[in-house]
């Protein structure tokens, strides 16, 4: 499993608004193969800044599967308009299977 971590700044003012559209895109994400699971989380110290974390299959199912999709330019249409600047996105696998 793959997790995409995506740091989201988004303009001052357009929280609401984002949140809103999230409700619409978060429902094309999670329609694609090889996801898993996602989270959004609103910053508490900064309230502009959201952290979006996706779980997938594997890192194609995120960069080729999702991102080369018909699906992915409407997700573009709905988000990437509230992002000052445009989000850091990286990937990250667990280490190890943490057993206690």
């Amino acid at each position: 499993m793959i997790l995409e971590v995506a740091m989201l700044n988004v303009k001052a003012g357009l929280s609401a608004d984002f949140e809103k559209a999230f409700i619409e895109a978060q429902k094309i994400i999670s329609s694609m193969e090889g996801y898993i699971s996602h989270q959004l989380q609103k910053c508490i110290e900064e309230k502009n800044k959201y952290i979006l974390l996706v779980n997938w299959e594997t890192l194609e199912a995120h960069t080729d599967g999702f991102r080369q999709s018909a699906e992915y330019q409407d997700w573009k249409r709905l988000l990437h308009h509230f992002y000052d600047p445009f989000p850091t996105v990286e990937h990250f696998s667990q280490v190890e299977d943490w057993k206690a």
